[in-house]
Order: C-alpha cells, then structure tokens, then sequence
C-alpha cells in the first residue's frame, strides 16, 4: 500500500456551472504524483496542489514520446455516494502499456489506491446532473533530461481529474463516420494495443479531414491489407448484422477497450452470437446495402455508446438504422450508465465505491 502524503490548498477553486462542462478543460483542485528512478523505484507518492511542473527542455518524453496514459470515470449516484467503474481494468491495461513502452509498471493496487485517494480528495468535483462524471486521466511520462533514443531512468506517474458533460455535442444522436483509405492508425507489432499518445498523434490529420467533409470520426482499416475494420476514431466499433454481433478481434494494433469488454460480457448474457473476428469495410458496405447491418456503434469511456447513423467510404454513403439509435445500442447505453450511476443494479461486481 502506497503512503500518499496530502498537502490540499488553501485556496479551492469554484466549481464550474455543471450545465456548461467542457470535456477536458476545468480541473479540480488536486492532483496526485509519484516518481520512479532507476535503483529506488517508485516513491514520494503524493496529492498537491493542481498546477503546472517545470521541465527542462530536454526532457526525454517531448522528443521520444516515451510516456502512456489511461481514461477513467468516476461518477455520482443519487443517494450521493461516489464510485468508479472497473478501476482494476485500467489498471491492468496500464501495466500492459509500462510494458510496451518500457515504462516501470505500477502495482495494481497502488494505481487503484491513488486514483480513489485523489477522487476522495476532490469529490466535490463529482458532478450530480444526469450525463455528466468525474474524467479521471493517470499517465506515465519520462522525465530523463538529455537527447538519446533509449529507456528513460526516471518517470513520472500523475493524476489529474476534471468534471465533464456528455463527450459528443450531438449526445445519443447518430453520427457520421468516415472510412479512411490514406493513413492508418497502428499496425500489428506496434503500439496499437497500448494508450499511447502517439497512437492519438498519428490520428489527427485523418481526423481533421473527416471533420472538413462534417463527419464525426473516422473508421480506420488495418495497417498491412487496409481493408479490416479497426476502431472508429478514439473508440472501438461494433456492429449487428442479421442479428450477431461482430468487432474487430483484437490482433495487437486494436486497443482492448474496457467499455468494449463489458458490451460484449453484457451481450453474451442476453444471449447474443457475438463474434470477434475480422471484418472488411467491404462486407460491411456490402451488409449495408442488402440491408443486412441492423446497427453499428462505438464503445470508449469518454463517450461509454455512440451510434453511428451514417457510414461513406469513397463515393458511397449508407444510412445505419434509419438514421436513429438502434435497440441494441440503447439498450448497451442504458445498462451501462446505469450501472455506472447506481441505477441499474450490479451483479458483475464492476463498481468500486470510493470511501
């Protein structure tokens, strides 16, 4: 167990109108840290004060990019009781990122202690309004002053957090998706499975193309063939069509999303054919057409469901359940949030109180 010193301010901020959260632009009043050097370990696990950290210029994580993060909720039930939503999983994939990045992996249980410990500290930043949560991101950077293409001996893990709204303007509506053909996110032997940033870096310019065409994301294909489906922008995608489940099996260039994990678990238990497998934008389009693909949504934490109302890919354009949300994927919405909000009852033990 980690012996986390707490120093608070003597000067909290003023909670934002929770009306008007911003994804990833207020943040609470703490912030946890903890360092690592070579021959000592992890140590001096601490929550300070929220603010800035001077770095040197050299600092190996701007030029090598050696750092990973993960994304979290912590969320308020209305009896008032604050709670995260399967901390141990994030904890899990953060360790399988140390490792590919080759970055001192954290004990579960010390990732878990620290982000409860700081939630606990700043749980009046838990918002109360339907749609809305606590953004937890944990991340790891090398702070090794000096340029040189090898393992820092030095790190850095923190904790930050900040109160947020729904992740899409357009909430529960359908959105559009893009099939990008040019650039590719990850390939297999990469740094696809791991939550790294240049992972994102490298999303950006299809991104941005997506969004001047006034799509929402866009559906990346595999990195050796370009024609299986991967993600959908920053989350994982699944579709139903002829009544099964397919998404992408996860084949080391997929991120193993946790909301992903708990859709499939959960539709497994309804009795659903889920199937995780390879699947081309060309089946895809081809089900879309005979009228085969019932619904097609997105799985992340930040936006836990988002379903995708109309897919292009070159010239072509098909409309995904009529435009509007299928059954399935508001069922999945519903179940989940619910869930995560103390509404719906928990009988995979996913929830983790935060004393």
């Amino acid at each position: 167990m980690l012996d986390i010193k707490i120093t608070l301010t003597d000067q909290p901020k003023p909670l934002p109108d929770p009306n008007k959260l911003v994804f990833g632009r207020t943040f609470t009043d703490h912030m946890f840290l903890m360092n690592y050097q070579t021959g000592e370990g992890w140590h001096d696990a601490r929550i300070v004060p929220y603010g800035p950290l001077p770095f040197d210029l050299s600092c190996m994580v701007f030029h090598y990019a050696q750092e990973i993060f993960e994304g979290m909720k912590a969320y308020r039930t209305a009896e008032g009781r604050v709670q995260l939503f399967r901390p141990v999983e994030n904890a899990r994939r953060f360790q399988s990122s140390c490792e590919r990045m080759c970055i001192p992996e954290i004990p579960e249980d010390d990732f878990v202690q620290a982000v409860k410990t700081l939630v606990s500290v700043d749980q009046r930043w838990v918002p109360d309004q339907v749609g809305t949560s606590l953004y937890i991101r944990p991340f790891t950077i090398a702070t090794d002053n000096g340029l040189g293409v090898h393992a820092s001996h030095s790190y850095l893990f923190a904790v930050i957090c900040c109160p947020v709204g729904a992740y899409y303007p357009e909430g529960l509506n359908p959105v559009k998706i893009y099939v990008e053909n040019d650039d590719v996110r990850a390939v297999k032997g990469g740094t696809g499975y791991t939550k790294c940033g240049g992972n994102y870096a490298a999303s950006i310019r299809a991104g941005e193309r997506a969004e001047e065409q006034g799509f929402s994301q866009v559906l990346w294909l595999d990195g050796v063939h370009r024609k299986y489906i991967e993600e959908v922008g920053s989350m994982n995608v699944m579709f139903k069509i002829a009544g099964k489940v397919v998404t992408p099996q996860l084949t080391g260039s997929v991120l193993p999303g946790i909301t992903r994990k708990s859709c499939l678990e959960l539709m497994r238990d309804w009795g659903f054919e889920v199937e995780e497998r390879l699947i081309s934008a060309e089946e895809l389009f081809e089900a879309a057409e005979n009228g085969t693909l019932e619904e097609a949504w997105g799985t992340g934490t930040a936006a836990v469901v988002s379903p995708i109302g109309l897919l292009a890919w070159g010239d072509k354009k098909v409309t995904v359940s009529g435009g509007q949300i299928g059954h399935l994927t508001q069922r999945l919405y519903d179940t989940l949030t619910g869930i995560q909000w103390g509404t719906e009852p928990d009988p995979y033990g996913w929830i983790v109180p935060v004393e």
